[in-house]
């Protein structure tokens, strides 16, 4: 144990309070969709909510702040206010959060649905059979996922990439690689929709047939699947 950990009376790897009480303020205000300006509360309220003392409280602002997901105004009317949440994607009845991103998440995405639209066209074409068993892999590890947003999420971009290199446009892969690990590492959270299992199961059997038309040559299919595909994200905020 490091000395600092020590000090703290933490053990490597948990989180402190402060930590805690910011990951739940930020969770309110994603899962809420709260708009900026919106008060959340006095200071001394969140001290009572969090049953925390005050150094707890400023250091869990702090974080928020650097975040840029609230700002602390003094004063009568001041308090601890919304500032600007961060951009919201929905793809495949997963809401995704990003927080740091030059650009904005949509067009990530848009690239990578563009990218994933050339690479299943060609890995149709050459594909082996050690490709495709890399594929069905990441479709297990979807399955798996079913209750873990971030793991289905990071399943079915392994799952792109399979089929990225069974293209062997290296160039083009190199590129999708950026884009997916900008992606994974700019996300600060994901969640599962409310309501919206039906759309999630059909977003896994696309997925599946898109292998399947692969391992199969089965071009119209795949054409038809890709179509869908380009359809499933929105922006949300």
């Amino acid at each position: 144990m490091t000395s600092s950990a020590a000090s703290s009376g933490r053990t490597p790897g948990r989180r402190s309070r402060s930590q805690q009480v910011a990951a739940e303020l930020e969770s309110q205000i994603l899962s809420e969709r709260l708009p900026p300006g919106t008060r959340l509360a006095l200071r001394t309220e969140l001290i009572t909510r969090f049953s925390a003392s005050a150094p707890v409280i400023n250091e869990a602002l702090r974080i928020l702040r650097e975040r840029d997901l609230v700002t602390v105004k003094p004063g009568p009317k001041g308090g601890v206010f919304v500032a600007n949440p961060p951009p919201q994607v929905r793809l495949g009845g997963i809401d995704l959060w990003f927080q740091g991103l030059s650009v904005e998440p949509e067009q990530l995405f848009e690239a990578r649905r563009y990218l994933d639209q050339v690479f299943a066209t060609v890995a149709l074409q050459r594909a082996t059979p050690e490709d495709v068993r890399a594929m069905e892999w990441s479709l297990d590890e979807m399955r798996s996922a079913e209750h873990d947003p971030r793991s289905w999420l990071g399943a079915t971009m392994r799952l792109h990439l399979n089929i990225a290199r069974a293209s062997r446009i290296e160039v083009l892969v190199g590129l999708y690689q950026t884009i997916v690990t900008t992606l994974t590492a700019t996300m600060t959270k994901a969640d599962f929709v409310a309501g919206l299992d039906e759309r999630r199961r059909h977003n896994f059997e696309l997925h599946a047939g898109i292998v399947t038309a692969i391992r199969e040559r089965d071009t119209l299919t795949l054409e038809k699947l890709m179509a869908l595909h380009e359809n499933d994200m929105v922006r949300v905020a």
